[in-house]
């Protein structure tokens, strides 16, 4: 039984570091920019990570979370929602074990969340 348990931990990290391996590399395939992916295991309950990028303009924005999602389905990794790609000024796309907040450069000065959470 401890054998299997070890083996799912292991697993659990493994595809965390997959998840949030992809998610960097294809922000990054899409020309998000300043891509910082934050360890808050302990800080929030909501999530382990943390992914921090930023987008050029709102059409960028809204494109790099559609397209992120897109992409990610096709890799295997489901996304759980999004939010506010209405306005597109900051989306955030939930993936579980791992969010992306995709952020216009002045909405990233504003709040700041690499001090909040780093």
């Amino acid at each position: 039984m401890k054998d299997n348990l070890e083996y799912l931990i292991d697993y659990r990290k493994t595809t965390m570091t997959t998840l949030v391996d992809f998610l960097v590399k294809t922000l990054d395939d899409l020309k998000a920019t300043e891509i910082l992916p934050l360890d808050v295991k302990g800080k929030s309950s909501v999530t382990d990570t943390m992914i921090i990028c930023t987008g050029t303009s709102s059409r960028h924005i809204s494109s790099l979370a559609q397209k992120l999602i897109d992409e990610s389905k096709q890799a295997g990794f489901e996304s759980f929602g999004e939010e506010g790609r209405a306005t597109a000024d900051w989306v955030v796309v939930d993936f579980g074990q791992a969010m992306v907040h995709i952020m216009q450069a002045e909405s990233r000065e504003l709040y700041q969340l690499e001090k909040l959470w780093g």
